[in-house]
């Protein structure tokens, strides 16, 4: 799971995601190469952000809801933090009831069960070059049943420095 990539990709990037069974970008993608590399290793589940232009948001839903192994996924690019969401955020946390949600837009990594709903919060911070993060990073794990385990910060190493 990755976002805020911002019209990034690297081998790095791109070797962590092989290795996935789908792809999750929370938001801000940049464009339809990047889209294109991630979907071409597996199948990819995203939401458009900020950035994203029209064709991206032709594409790609604003709010992304499904279910994975028994879990309700939510995903959406500007979701705030517990206790923060926006209004229009929250209403769809509880019309939605996900297990986990995920939202990008900060560039802060955060990963925490939310203390006023029952769900785990992730933030994946950002895996792009473009922002103020220090050091650019994605998350993964697995999840079996309404389990998730094997829960990894993959660190791709510091904002500024190409690989």
């Amino acid at each position: 799971m990755l976002s805020d990539t911002h019209h990034y990709i690297d081998d790095q990037i791109l070797l962590y995601c092989a290795e996935a069974d789908e792809i999750w970008h929370a938001g801000d993608i940049g464009s339809a190469v990047v889209a294109d590399r991630l979907s071409s290793l597996k199948p990819l589940k995203a939401v458009w952000g900020n950035i994203d232009d029209d064709k991206m948001r032709r594409r790609f839903e604003e709010t992304l809801v499904f279910n994975c192994e028994g879990l309700k996924i939510m995903i959406i690019h500007i979701g705030g933090t517990p206790g923060k969401y926006p209004e229009k955020v929250k209403s769809s946390i509880h019309l939605h009831k996900p297990a986990v949600f995920i939202c990008g837009h900060s560039h802060m990594l955060k990963i925490q069960r939310d203390p006023n709903f029952p769900m785990l919060y992730i933030n994946p911070g950002a895996a792009g070059q473009i922002g103020f993060h220090q050091v650019r990073t994605m998350v993964r794990f697995t999840i079996q049943g309404n389990d998730i385990g094997n829960m990894e910060v993959v660190e791709l190493g510091k904002r500024g420095r190409l690989s």
